[in-house]
């Protein structure tokens, strides 16, 4: 350990003989317990207390996985044959700290990667965090797609009287009980937290800002995505797609009545393209039907008292929730052109899993857990390869101290 770079208080250096991996969410415990599986070691770094902050800190109280089980667990090890279909937001929890303590992954807690370059001058990755600088030939980026809130820029958001939260800081509704409830955005979580407000006597009012399709979570007994996944084996997709909104027009009824328009593209096409992931209905398409869910249009401004739509209605509101999603926070760090300006891999999936010089992602495969397994499993054996090469070719742990220290130190003395 020595110091790195001149500074008022100068950074500690770490060199880490594995790869970094940066987030200690789903997609970084894969990739760390792949590696380990191979016997290459590893150190993550996550910028939170804990690991799957997201799920921990940043989702509802009544989230349930609107998957099966057995399409969201990790790699190497499933879930408690005891869980149920569909596993809820405690169990998944539950299961992810089993699944990092049988692998042995444990993470640096509070460590927020404020940057991370590769410095050509002596080959290595340089990850930098408020207190430390890590070096290694590796960098496994694993921040996910959903790590930073969307809020959407909505005229007059300044001006209301009453609370204005996202969705990643609310967790029932029990807190907006018997309130008037305007919620912006109708993907899962905006037609879940409107279903949790009705459980709880409030009025939401659904902002459909753009169109959406609607599936619901089973067909024949079986989930929706598994009929989904086995017929694309067979059939092309377009023709799953057809069959999807068949059964989907049958069991739920035109949802264009209801407000909801569904978009040209198909449900799995839309999502293969732009990540947009359809609905799976569980049980806030009857509330919209019944009138205890509101389905408005898009939002023109918002009043100090409520809002004003874009069809010329006016009305009031206690509380705004902003269903808006999240995005990948990787621009405002990784300094690489692997990423785009939006934050995901420049090659899409499955060949997004590896950039130049030591630098991978997991987990922006727009393909959910299954993606993540696929790309963890690739990046292990593609750097359990270089990491037996270096073991071979006898390079100790001491002599690769020795060498990168002399280049950092030879660095700064030719500045």
């Amino acid at each position: 350990m020595g110091t790195c770079r001149e500074e008022e208080t100068p950074l500690k250096c770490v060199w880490v003989h594995g790869p970094i991996i940066v987030g200690a969410g789903p997609s970084g415990l894969a990739a760390s317990a792949c590696l380990a599986e191979k016997e290459v070691p590893s150190l993550v770094l996550e910028k939170s207390n804990c690991i799957a902050s997201l799920w921990q800190y940043k989702t509802y109280d009544r989230l349930t996985l609107h998957l099966p089980k057995e399409f969201c667990q990790l790699p190497l090890m499933g879930f408690p044959d005891d869980f149920p279909k569909y596993p809820s937001k405690q169990q998944f929890v539950s299961y992810m700290e089993s699944y990092a303590s049988h692998f042995s992954i444990k993470p640096r807690f509070g460590q927020s990667v404020e940057s991370a370059e590769f410095d050509s001058s002596c080959g290595f990755w340089r990850v930098r965090t408020q207190n430390m600088e890590y070096l290694s030939r590796w960098i496994i980026v694993a921040t996910g797609e959903n790590a930073a809130p969307v809020v959407p820029d909505i005229p007059g958001m300044d001006r209301f009287h009453g609370p204005v939260i996202h969705t990643s800081v609310y967790k029932s509704g029990a807190d907006f009980r018997n309130q008037k409830v305007l919620v912006v955005g109708c993907g899962n979580s905006g037609m879940e937290v409107c279903l949790d407000l009705c459980s709880h006597n409030a009025s939401p009012h659904m902002v459909v800002r753009n169109t959406v399709h609607v599936l619901p979570r089973e067909m024949f007994g079986l989930s929706t995505f598994g009929v989904a996944m086995a017929l694309l084996k067979w059939i092309p997709l377009r023709l799953v797609d057809q069959f999807l909104l068949l059964v989907a027009n049958f069991t739920l009824g035109n949802t264009e009545r209801l407000g909801l328009r569904r978009p040209k593209t198909g449900p799995i096409e839309l999502k293969n393209v732009t990540g947009k992931t359809p609905v799976l209905d569980v049980g806030a398409l009857s509330q919209i039907k019944t009138g205890k869910i509101k389905v408005m249009e898009g939002v023109r401004e918002i009043t100090r008292s409520g809002a004003k739509f874009v069809d010329g209605q006016e009305k009031g509101f206690d509380s705004i929730i902003l269903a808006s999603g999240y995005k990948s926070n990787v621009p405002s760090w990784l300094k690489s052109d692997f990423f785009t300006e939006e934050g995901m891999p420049r090659t899409p999936f499955p060949n997004g899993w590896k950039g130049e010089k030591g630098l991978y992602s997991v987990g922006f495969t727009r393909k959910g857990l299954l993606g993540t397994t696929v790309d963890a499993n690739k990046i292990a054996k593609d750097i359990a390869d270089q990491y037996k090469a270096f073991k071979e070719a006898k390079i100790t742990t001491c002599n690769t101290d020795i060498v990168l220290h002399k280049k950092i130190m030879k660095k700064k003395e030719a500045t």
